[in-house]
């Protein structure tokens, strides 16, 4: 009963620490693995965000443009829209 009681103890001493080792390194796995992944997605984030700024300012552009088509009082407007259609929008 001696010998049983001394192999449990050795088996919790060596077997116990070694599991909790390694359960300890997947779990730093999967933080690592959880960060790069948050990391890419803030990326993408930020990328589409800077995409919908540019497509805003560009908005923002073309309708201050037709603010001040429509608010002078010129005989040539028409003439004005037609010469806007024409230009490239990037």
């Amino acid at each position: 009963m001696n010998e049983d009681v001394i192999l449990a103890l050795a088996f919790m001493l060596v077997v116990v620490p070694i599991v909790f080792g390694v359960m300890s390194d997947m779990y730093k796995r999967r933080l690592n693995f959880r960060e790069r992944e948050l990391e890419l997605l803030s990326k993408q984030t930020a990328e589409k965000a800077a995409q919908y700024a540019a497509q805003a300012e560009r908005l923002e552009q073309r309708v201050r443009v037709l603010e001040r088509i429509a608010t002078e009082n010129k005989a040539d407007l028409a003439l004005q829209i037609e010469g806007l259609r024409d230009v490239k929008v990037n």
